[in-house]
């Protein structure tokens, strides 16, 4: 019983951990394409 507890905190931590890795690298990327675009667009 303490064993599978202590799996669940591990699998939900664990979740945590790479739903966090994947929202940070979509924003990194959604910023490197916004000035991307930003220095590309010419200002007339």
């Amino acid at each position: 019983m303490e064993q599978k507890d202590n799996k669940s905190k591990w699998l939900k931590r664990a979740g945590m951990g790479a739903f966090l890795f994947f929202l940070a690298k979509g924003l990194v990327w959604l910023a490197v394409f916004f000035f991307a675009a930003k220095s590309c667009s010419v200002s007339i």
